[in-house]
């Protein structure tokens, strides 16, 4: 039953990003909260973005005092966008002696970052590797493993970061960029309230689900684990980083905010509208009050680890991986130990769900949720119409299954009639066979009884040899005889 399950979210994963020509495409309102609250952050620590931190990190191989090939491997790499940026900034800085082994479940991902790489030039540095890494082995030293969003989509975590800790170089390092909330992407309670606070102040049309094309009256815990790999583990990736490496670098950041911000409804917010940009500063801001002050965990990191324990662990106090982790896990403990009493949750009535300032004319508002029942209308119609042609192809499909059975009903009786032929045949040769063994038994017998003529059969071919050497004798003397009373 687990193999079951785990090929069905195989087959769910693979036919998600199968599609999926750009998998990172946030909405805009994304990118005004990264750069205006995220960036300071990162630009701490000497870069500005996570792919300015894979640069980094890679570069950073070249300056350990070391010759030959590097070689680096990507966990999860998709169309591997990625993988081709750092090839080209690498290749930029005056390095062409490297690998990057480009490792992914998707075919058409790979397919996809094939193309793009001969397209910019750096088809020769990449390799790319069809498989579940899940399920890799890793066969060559690593001078840097990165995994960028890949780890939330592991169920084997534990074997991976082994393998990995084997693989890595005495100075290598592997860098992450991703999720370490709960899992399923889920909030925990305590974020969830906060989530919930926020929530009664947007507008109806910022409250629609645009990935799972519904309305939410209040935002829904969903858990997207349960049909795919999407955050199945999330939870426990950092727990056994701890476990299995040395963190040299830990950015920890960003709870509350994910809802508003991310593809399901941060493409309801317009990132110009100065409403819009406010809300999202002001959760931002009691998103970092909450979380540095220790009563919610961040959901997403930025970190680089290895095998060195005596570097030091760079990271935004008190915000370290110890603390955070152990942050998570009062959290987990406390909502499992609700769950097995079940402590009832309170619940939000759609009376107090509404505490919002319009941040634009109710006309506006109302033409927007016509639009949106408009869509909603042709979406009702696009499914209805690919109902229509399903269900016309599943006639079909039994109709021809219908007909199919009945020439396997009538090639079912033939077959049966030629059984019954072979069958019969088979007696037939049963009873040859019988009496071939009978025939053989007498001849045998017969034989037995004429064994006394054997010794007769020798004596009168001995015999006739002899009569026939004298009749050649005779023979011979007559023609000599001849001969000499033809001479005289």
């Amino acid at each position: 039953m687990r193999d079951e399950s785990y090929q069905a979210r195989l087959a769910a994963e693979e036919g998600i990003y199968r599609d999926c020509v750009n998998v990172h495409d946030l909405p805009e309102i994304f990118h005004y909260w990264s750069n205006r609250h995220v960036r300071p952050k990162l630009n701490a620590f000497g870069f500005g973005s996570p792919n300015e931190m894979f640069q980094k990190y890679l570069e950073k191989q070249y300056h350990e005092p070391r010759t030959g090939a590097r070689r680096f491997v990507s966990i999860g790499s998709g169309n591997c966008d990625l993988e081709r940026e750092l090839a080209v900034h690498l290749r930029a800085k005056g390095h062409a002696d490297f690998v990057i082994d480009c490792l992914d479940l998707n075919p058409a991902m790979l397919e996809r970052g094939r193309s793009a790489a001969a397209g910019a030039g750096v088809d020769g540095q990449m390799n790319f590797v069809q498989e579940d890494f899940n399920k890799w082995s890793p066969t060559h030293e690593y001078d840097a493993v990165i995994a960028n969003q890949a780890l939330h989509h592991v169920t084997n975590l534990e074997e991976l970061f082994a393998r990995i800790r084997s693989a890595l170089k005495p100075h290598g390092t592997f860098v992450i960029s991703d999720i370490i909330g709960r899992n399923g992407h889920q909030r925990w309670p305590q974020a969830l309230k906060l989530v919930h606070e926020f929530w009664r102040k947007l507008p109806p049309t910022y409250r629609f689900n645009r990935e799972l094309r519904r309305y939410e009256e209040l935002y829904q815990n969903w858990d997207c684990s349960s049909e795919s790999f999407e955050g199945i583990r999330s939870e426990d990736i950092l727990r056994l980083l701890l476990g299995h490496f040395h963190f040299q670098l830990f950015i920890g950041f960003a709870n509350v905010i994910d809802p508003f911000v991310d593809r399901a409804f941060g493409h309801n917010f317009d990132a110009s509208a100065a409403w819009d940009r406010d809300f999202i500063d002001n959760v931002h801001r009691r998103d970092e009050e909450e979380i540095f002050a220790g009563h919610i965990p961040p959901t997403h990191m930025l970190a680089v680890v290895g095998n060195n324990p005596g570097l030091p662990t760079l990271f935004h106090k008190p915000l370290s991986p110890e603390f955070c982790l152990h942050l998570a896990g009062l959290l987990a403990r406390e909502a499992a130990r609700d769950a097995a009493v079940k402590v009832p949750q309170a619940q939000d009535t759609p009376q107090d769900s509404y505490e919002y300032s319009w941040p634009h004319s109710p006309q506006k508002e109302l033409e927007w949720v016509c639009q949106r029942m408009r869509d909603s209308q042709d979406k009702v119609e696009e499914l209805d119409a690919e109902l229509r042609a399903r269900t016309a192809w599943a006639l079909q499909l039994d109709k021809d299954l219908e007909e199919r059975t009945t020439q396997l009903q009538i090639r079912t009786t033939q077959l049966q009639k030629r059984t019954a032929e072979f069958e019969e045949r088979t007696v037939w040769a049963l009873q040859l066979d019988k009496e071939l063994a009978e025939r053989t038994q007498h001849f045998n017998q017969e034989l037995d009884r004429l064994a006394w003529a054997l010794p007769l059969d020798r004596r009168f071919h001995n015999f006739l040899d002899a009569a026939v050497r004298v009749g050649r004798e005779f023979r011979a003397r007559i023609r000599r005889m001849l001969f000499h009373r033809g001479a005289s």
